[in-house]
């Protein structure tokens, strides 16, 4: 099959439509994994145990079953639960909620780090627990943070085309469409696969850029 620059230019405007549909799903998801992700990360660290290892066992749950199966639950399952959810609702909270766990160990690594003698100071202060959290802890934990919780970002949006199996039209699922009904798979998957190339350098070479920057401050 040869490649058709009129066919590209033909699916072309569809596939930019799933590439925003893939990012907004990217950055939604981010935002559920970051929030989910430390308070899954501050639970782990409670002094409480039934909090701690009941967090424990859902996010091993979670980390040791694979993603599409969460899916599944979440867009097939629950409906039968009378519980319905869109695909695009159901695609960000499945992945929200399964990088969120991995975020979490990123999220515990940076609070942990945070000298001992900080959290003892915030004491002597007489600081409450949430101005301990919010002035001392995670200003000084976040910062390190950055660049692994990129790199999570970046698989999340990665990971995007499996969300196809549940109907969402993001990027992939445009080009299947587009392959389905054409019957050409060559310029829809090609494209597909230079639009995360693409993206996915450019992300990467931010997160570098934003990583120099606070070594640079750091020092």
């Amino acid at each position: 099959m040869d490649w058709s620059w009129e066919f590209v230019a033909e699916i072309t405007p569809s596939l930019l439509q799933g590439l925003v549909v893939t990012v907004q799903i990217t950055l939604l998801s981010s935002v559920v994994a970051l929030v989910i992700g430390l308070f899954f990360a501050i639970a782990k660290m409670s002094p409480i145990f039934v909090l701690r290892q009941s967090t424990i066992l859902v996010t091993e749950a979670i980390r040791r079953t694979p993603l599409l199966v969460q899916l599944y639950f979440l867009f097939y399952v629950l409906p039968d639960l009378g519980i319905v959810l869109s695909p695009l609702v159901a695609g960000t909270i499945g992945l929200g909620l399964h990088y969120g766990t991995y975020v979490s160990e990123v999220y515990r690594a940076g609070i942990q780090n945070v000298p001992a003698g900080q959290w003892e100071a915030a004491r002597a202060c007489n600081l409450t627990v949430w101005q301990t959290w919010t002035q001392i802890v995670l200003p000084q934990a976040i910062p390190p943070m950055i660049p692994p919780l990129g790199n999570y970002v970046i698989a999340m949006f990665k990971e995007t085309p499996i969300l196809s199996a549940i109907t969402v039209l993001d990027l992939m699922g445009e080009a299947l469409a587009q392959a389905n009904f054409s019957y050409r798979y060559l310029e829809p998957i090609t494209l597909v696969a230079f639009g995360f190339l693409t993206v996915s350098l450019c992300s990467a070479a931010i997160i570098k850029l934003l990583e120099a920057r606070l070594n640079l401050r750091a020092a």
